[in-house]
């Protein structure tokens, strides 16, 4: 499986990636695409990808997003990314979407996590994005 980047702006994966609004973990490529596309309508900086080690370089002190967002559906170890994901993201600032056979909703809410629950619709995300960031300054990391 080859894994591709998506970004509001050109900025290369091996140079210094600029501090984007929304960064979005999300192995389903038309929900990624049209969960983006409203992201970006809605005004937001939003950086997409398809596999879990490309949003690495974003969660840099100097690079992490106001938001994470990630799709447990497809990723090999959920439990093992929510972890490194909590060593680097305050928990508090990033959105789960559950899928089935993966973690339970209560399971990710225990590590801090926000939850979104499949069936999941592009206006709940954005809606549970929108929350955090409204308590989340720009400046926050």
């Amino acid at each position: 499986m080859t894994s591709s980047l998506d970004s509001a702006r050109d900025t290369p994966l091996d140079g210094a990636p600029g501090r984007p609004d929304i960064v979005l973990l999300g192995p389903e490529w038309p929900e990624r695409a049209l969960l983006r596309a409203q992201l970006l309508e809605e005004g937001y900086d939003v950086v997409a990808t398809d596999a879990w080690p490309i949003p690495r370089p974003y969660l840099r002190p100097e690079g992490k997003p106001r938001v994470l967002i990630i799709d447990l559906r497809g990723l090999p170890a959920p439990h093992d990314a929510l972890e490194e994901v909590r060593g680097v993201m305050p928990p508090d600032r990033v959105v789960v979407v559950t899928a089935m056979g993966t973690m339970t909703p209560v399971e990710i809410r225990r590590l801090g996590f926000h939850v979104v629950t499949r069936p999941v619709a592009v206006r709940d995300v954005v809606a549970a994005a929108a929350s955090v960031l409204s308590v989340s300054s720009p400046s926050s990391s």
